[in-house]
C-alpha cells in the first residue's frame, strides 16, 4: 500500500493538489488507474492533515447500448464511505451510431469530460481528480510531437476557468506497472472496458513504441518524465 500512498502523497504536496474544506469528485470508470485513485485518496484522507471530502462519479457510455454493471465498485464505495454517482449517458450512441466517428476517442473525451465537469458541479465538488500516471504523461507528450508535431502535455494541476473546477492527478508520480501490482495485491475490484476501441487507439501505439524503446533504452519513461520537470512541459516543474 504505501508504494501507491507515498507517491500519491508527494505529488500532492509538490504540487499543492488539495487544500482544505475541499469536495473531490473522483473521475471513477471502473479501471484499473481510477480505483487505485479512488482507494488511494479514501486512505490518504485518513491521516494527512488536510480535511477534505470525495465524492465518486461514474460517466456511463452505455458501450453497445447497455448499461455498465458499476456494482463492484460501487461495492468499493460503500466499503469505503464514499457515495457514487453514476451518470447514464448516451455517450455510445450519439458517437458511434448517430455521427459514425471514424476517431471517435477524441470526441467521446471531450463530451464525458463535460458530463464529468457538470455533475462535479451539481455534487458541489470545486476539484475533479483524474487518474492519470507518469505512463500517461510520458505518452501524452510523445503523441503531442509525433501526432501533432507540438511539444506539449497536460498539467498536474489545471483550473477550468469556465466552470471554475480544479483538475487533479495525484497518481502523476506512479508507474502503470506499480498501479498494476497495487490493484492485484490490494484486491480491488476492476471493470473491464466494454468500449469497441479499447487497444486500438494512436495512445496504444505509442505505448508500444516506447516498450519497444525501452529494451535498448532501460527507464526511458522515467528519463523522460523527468526531463519535463526539468523543462517545466505541461508545468510539471517543481523545485529540487
Amino acid at each position: 500500500m504505501q508504494k501507491l500512498l507515498g507517491p500519491m502523497r508527494r505529488a500532492i504536496v509538490d504540487y499543492k493538489m488539495i487544500s482544505p474544506g475541499d469536495h473531490i469528485a473522483v473521475g471513477l470508470s471502473g479501471g484499473k488507474d481510477s480505483v487505485s485513485l479512488l482507494f488511494g485518496l479514501a486512505r490518504l484522507k485518513e491521516f494527512m492533515d488536510i480535511p477534505f471530502e470525495i465524492t465518486a462519479i461514474s460517466v456511463d457510455p452505455q458501450f453497445n447500448n447497455t448499461p455498465t454493471d458499476f456494482s463492484p465498485v460501487t461495492k468499493l464505495c460503500q466499503s469505503l464511505g464514499i457515495p457514487h454517482i453514476i451518470r447514464p449517458t448516451r455517450l455510445y450512441e450519439i458517437v458511434f451510431e448517430e455521427r459514425k466517428e471514424k476517431n471517435p476517442c477524441s470526441l467521446c473525451a471531450r463530451m464525458r469530460r463535460g458530463i464529468l465537469h457538470n455533475t462535479a458541479i451539481d455534487a458541489g465538488c470545486n476539484k475533479i481528480a483524474l487518474g492519470h500516471h507518469l505512463d500517461d504523461a510520458v505518452e501524452t507528450f510523445f503523441l503531442n510531437l509525433l501526432y501533432g508535431g507540438r511539444i506539449a502535455c497536460f498539467s498536474p494541476v489545471t483550473h477550468l476557468s469556465r466552470k471554475n473546477l480544479y483538475q487533479i492527478r495525484p497518481l502523476i508520480y506512479l508507474r502503470e506497472k506499480t498501479i498494476s501490482s497495487a490493484v492485484k495485491n490490494l484486491d480491488l475490484p476492476v471493470i473491464k472496458s466494454p468500449c469497441p476501441m479499447d487497444r486500438n487507439t494512436s495512445r496504444q501505439k505509442v505505448k508500444e513504441l516506447l516498450s519497444s524503446l525501452e529494451k535498448d533504452y532501460p527507464a526511458l519513461r522515467d528519463k523522460a518524465f523527468r526531463a519535463m520537470q526539468l523543462a517545466d512541459i505541461g508545468n510539471f516543474g517543481i523545485e529540487d
